[in-house]
């Protein structure tokens, strides 16, 4: 035993003696790989001479306490090259080049100073040793590695998933979050991503995190050299590139940035960056966590995309089932008035001995409500003008009503005539509808009076009833599609809430309007019309249907 120790001491004695000599061999045979990854001298030799010590102990004394220290030194120096980006085969080489330096060392002395080879071989099973352990380590790191990757995955996964599944913003608005998680996720001081606005073609700033205040939307070349390559781009002093730096990011304590392009290829989506306090190359694993990260933003961006799109398109298919519901809503509001007429002609007839008005009441109606099926639901009013008599027209709705609701209504007319170029049709609809919410929501013991008056130039039919009000609140919207008052919805009465929208559509095509005034002394609804309805239609073919030469006086 005492042999072997005296042996085992003069290699530990060789180290120790020429500690500095075989650090410099290996530092010299180690930059090779170490000037890859962009490690300095500093760098490379941070750890090693420590290790060479703690291994010269362990051979001197072969006790427990040493081996500790020496896993303890091996340890730290894997954990620095993992960070510094060596691969498992630069690490075991570099343990290599350590037993190739110490014994280029000995070999320089008279062969009677060389170690023994009980000496060497004991020297190779700790090297030996030192290879498994530091394979054993990286492996370890690696799947540490790969489940704090996984871990940032999910969580990722998690943001975009309750953006897409439950209440709330959209992934959009929620960058800065994201953002937020790659920083943490590169271990990094500041992190920003920037979307492309297809429509400015430019890359827009939409969320930054970290220590760098990167508000302003003013993006620069370092952004435009990210979105221009597949490969990520990194800055190693960012108050030195030639690239020009957000301005922010030169201020503060930043000095590498790394950025990667989303996605790599195909139409650009965006570009994401992050930045370091250190002025120092990103290793590999750093610049794959990126680009992986930066992947799967893109894909769960393009799913948002298509699942807007998707919702866009179902809120359309929706907005036309709308449209066909309201078509089918105002064609039997509009049928109703028409039908019942026909109905109750048609009870006479049974009923009574011939009446000759009866069959032409029959006629006309059944023509109204045939026209009445040929409106198409979501266009303006299209309009058949002829010169007509306002006057004549509110005697006969009047006559219709007093068949199907008594003798309550009155007709008030200045002039026996008050012709225009209207659409006979559409006012005769529109005067039915203003006539039956009076009979509808009106006193139902007081008179409905219609008038008619001619100003310059233009022509007023009104109806009035007596009644609660309608409050004031309410007035601003009652002419709005499917809008029925509180005072409409707790009468009792049916309704789809469209006849007064019907009302205003047929004066605004004549070029006119519709109001109401409602108080103590009743409600009034009145449409203004100018003589002449031809100069505001929309088309020619409008025009062309008009009659060309009539003239109203």
């Amino acid at each position: 035993m005492e042999v072997g120790a005296e042996r085992a001491a003069r290699v530990a004695d060789l180290i120790r003696s020429q500690h500095d000599q075989i650090v410099a061999r290996w530092l010299k045979a180690a930059t090779s790989a170490a000037s890859a990854r962009g490690v300095n001298q500093v760098a490379l030799t941070n750890v090693m001479p420590e290790y060479l010590s703690a291994l010269a102990d362990l051979l001197d004394t072969g006790r427990s306490d040493a081996r500790e220290r020496l896993r303890r030194r091996l340890e730290s120096h894997v954990s620095t090259r993992i960070r510094q980006g060596f691969d498992l085969a630069e690490m075991v080489k570099e343990l290599a080049l350590l037993g190739s330096s110490i014994s280029s060392v000995w070999r320089m002395l008279p062969e009677l100073g060389w170690p023994s080879a009980a000496d060497i071989d004991s020297l190779q099973l700790e090297l030996h040793a030192a290879i498994g352990d530091v394979t054993e380590t990286f492996r370890r790191h690696m799947l540490e590695e790969e489940q704090t990757e996984k871990r940032y995955s999910r969580l990722l996964q998690s943001i975009a998933s309750k953006s897409l599944h439950e209440p709330g913003p959209p992934l959009r608005e929620r960058l800065r979050e994201v953002v937020a998680l790659v920083m943490e996720a590169m271990g990094a001081q500041c992190a920003a991503f920037a979307l492309y606005d297809v429509a400015r073609a430019e890359l827009v700033l939409e969320a930054s995190a970290g220590i760098a205040d990167l508000a302003s939307p003013t993006l620069t070349s370092f952004v435009e050299e990210i979105a221009a390559h597949a490969e990520p781009t990194t800055v190693y002093d960012a108050t030195a590139s030639r690239l020009e730096i957000p301005e922010a990011l030169r201020r503060s304590s930043i000095h590498s940035l790394l950025g990667v392009r989303l996605p790599t290829r195909n139409a650009l989506l965006g570009v994401m960056y992050v930045g370091i306090s250190q002025r120092r190359e990103f290793t590999p694993r750093e610049l794959a966590r990126l680009q992986s990260l930066g992947e799967q933003l893109g894909l769960h961006l393009d799913n948002a995309r298509l699942v807007a799109e998707l919702h866009a398109t179902i809120d359309e298919l929706r907005a036309e089932q709308a449209l066909r519901e309201r078509f089918v809503s105002v064609l039997a509001h509009d049928l109703r008035g028409p039908l019942s007429a026909i109905a109750l002609a048609a009870s006479l007839l049974a009923d009574q001995p011939p009446r000759p008005d009866l069959p032409i009441r029959i006629q006309r109606n059944v023509a109204r409500a045939d026209r009445m099926n040929r409106i198409r639901a979501g266009q303006p009013l299209p309009l058949r003008l002829t010169e007509c008599d306002l006057t004549a027209i509110v005697l006969r709705v009047a006559e219709e009503a007093r068949t199907q609701h008594g003798d309550r209504f009155v007709v008030d007319c200045e002039q026996d005539h008050v012709r225009g170029i209207w659409s006979e049709d559409q006012l005769q609809r529109a005067l039915w509808n203003l006539v039956m919410n009076a009979v509808k929501y009106g006193a139902v013991d007081q008179p409905i009076t219609l008038r008619v008056e001619r100003g310059d130039g233009t022509a007023a039919v009104s109806v009035h009833n007596e009644g609660t009000p309608i409050p004031r609140e309410d007035q601003a919207t009652i002419f709005d599609a499917y809008m029925r008052t509180p005072t409409a919805r707790s009468s009792g009465s049916p309704g789809w809430g469209l006849g007064l929208t019907l009302v205003r559509g047929a004066a605004e095509a004549h070029g006119g309007h519709v109001s109401v005034r409602s108080d103590a002394t009743g409600t009034t609804f009145t449409i203004e019309l100018p003589l002449d309805a031809r100069p505001y239609q929309r088309d020619a073919s409008d025009r062309a249907r008009a009659v060309g030469s009539s003239t109203v006086h």
